[in-house]
């Protein structure tokens, strides 16, 4: 398990934002307005995909920030007294606090023999082509998956309204100019929240 940090969303009522956050504190407001509101038509979009985040709203606030915890792969919250591990406790191997996840990597068998001559073997290799991938990328990837959390959002958030088709076809041509000129009569909130997508999450 790592200490990875809450992902960030933001909830709407009807076409109002409501709450933004990580996730926790979302759910708990999400909660709250129901509370208020029974019948109040919310969703919770994660701010890195901009898809609907489905929340399970039973029990108390503890039960809730828990279970987002363990679906999630976060730690929950605890108390300050229990923060550190004793003295003797053991140390697991590996590095967690470093966020490394492992997971399966296909390759050719002339692939695997490149990576095996890297200095600092296989993983490290790899790291470092991707961090140069990166560095070298541009932004492209960034703005494809800002143009794909966008058209996701607004699929459930704008999909009837009038302009949606034009404005997506600007979106995924990388004309914001035109995208915010046929999304002008939409909700505020819809609209600031795309442009939040369309420039990514830490944008």
């Amino acid at each position: 398990m790592t200490d990875s940090p809450p992902r960030p969303c933001t909830a709407f009522h009807d076409t109002t934002r409501i709450a933004s956050g990580p996730l926790p504190v979302v759910a708990l407001a999400v909660k709250a307005a129901l509370a208020a509101e029974p019948t109040a038509a919310i969703l919770v979009f994660d701010d890195a995909t901009g898809k609907v985040v489905d929340l399970d709203l039973r029990g108390g606030d503890a039960e809730i920030i828990a279970r987002l915890a363990a679906s999630t792969g976060g730690a929950a919250p605890v108390a300050e007294a229990d923060a550190s591990p004793a003295p003797d406790a053991p140390r697991g191997r590996g590095r967690p606090k470093l966020g490394v996840i492992a997971r399966e990597v296909t390759l050719l068998p002339r692939h695997w023999d490149w990576l095996a001559l890297q200095p600092g073997g296989a993983s490290q290799a790899l790291r470092r082509l991707v961090d140069e991938a990166r560095r070298n990328d541009g932004g492209r990837s960034q703005a494809r998956a800002g143009q794909a959390a966008a058209y996701a959002f607004l699929s459930a958030m704008a999909g009837n309204r009038a302009g949606f088709e034009e404005a997506t076809r600007a979106l995924f041509a990388g004309d914001r100019e035109r995208f915010a000129e046929h999304a002008r009569g939409w909700p505020y909130d819809i609209r600031a929240y795309a442009e939040k997508l369309l420039a990514g999450a830490n944008g």
